[in-house]
């Protein structure tokens, strides 16, 4: 069992998961280095949890791997007891295959798969030093099923489920200190639907305001739940970690009809975002 103590780094820390994990892994005692573009959510994070705890600040875009490197020198010169990684910062993208273009599908990846990928490397040699670690990589249900609509957001989440998979058996061969978990997370209720950004050749703003609605009404589990959630895992070191009733259930179904899944689950979550 990993213990939660010394610091943990978060990317993604001004708002949603990443900012619940920030305030329920300081009420367990860890000193933090909380990394987002959002500097003023960042503050307001630090505010509130007080003088308690060490908690240094970055500005970093994780789209930027100078930044990602820039933070996790800044951030191990600042905790040294710095155990717990945490590589949650994401966006969106919203529209078929056929209306994103590629430079918009490189955003997407920069942030979402390359971002994970770099801050595990820029982190490993570090907790590698450690007696015990851990990292946390963070996929989505949409890593485990892909509906249509989410090619780009699938792909990477994907992505990083294969890569984490990868490194955490490659740790283990190894006898590393370091354990991994991947995140995947159902239906959060945070604002990565609302800002989202829409591809290029979107041209129905109401089909936006709709999708926005129905993860809105969908998403029934809160950010603090899903932080919890995470701690727990990283406490079990448990490799997968689902969240959510509706993760549960998408993962199941697609265990048995890996093939063929989209049809009833379709009419699942039409149900759900109607609140029935």
């Amino acid at each position: 069992m990993t213990a939660i103590r010394g610091a943990a780094a978060i990317t993604g820390a001004a708002s949603g998961i990443g900012r619940a994990l920030g305030l329920e892994l300081a009420q367990r005692g860890c000193d933090l280095a909380l990394a987002d573009r959002d500097e003023a959510g960042l503050k307001a994070l630090a505010a509130e949890i007080g003088s308690t705890r060490k908690v240094t600040l970055h500005r970093v875009d994780v789209g930027e791997p100078d930044d990602i490197v820039q933070f996790a020198n800044e951030a191990i010169a600042a905790h040294p007891a710095l155990g717990i990684v945490v590589n949650n910062a994401g966006v969106a993208l919203m529209g078929s295959f056929e209306e994103i273009d590629q430079a918009q599908m490189d955003w997407l990846f920069d942030i979402n798969f390359w971002g994970v990928v770099h801050g595990t490397r820029a982190f490993l040699p570090h907790l590698k030093t450690r007696s015990e670690a851990h990292i946390v990589n963070l996929s989505s249900i949409f890593g485990i099923i892909a509906p249509p609509g989410q090619s780009a957001y699938a792909a990477a989440k994907f992505a990083v489920r294969g890569f984490s998979e990868s490194v955490r058996h490659e740790l283990a061969v190894a006898g590393s200190p370091v354990r991994l978990s991947v995140v995947h997370p159902g239906g959060v209720a945070t604002a990565i639907a609302r800002n989202s950004r829409t591809g290029v050749g979107v041209t129905d703003n109401a089909r936006r305001a709709q999708s926005i609605e129905r993860f809105e009404n969908a998403a029934r589990t809160t950010p603090k739940d899903a932080a919890l959630r995470i701690i727990r895992g990283i406490e079990k070191n448990e490799p997968r970690i689902l969240i959510g009733n509706d993760a549960r259930f998408m993962d199941l179904l697609q265990r048995f009809r890996p093939g063929t899944y989209w049809a009833p689950l379709q009419r699942k979550l039409e149900k759900m975002a109607k609140g029935t």
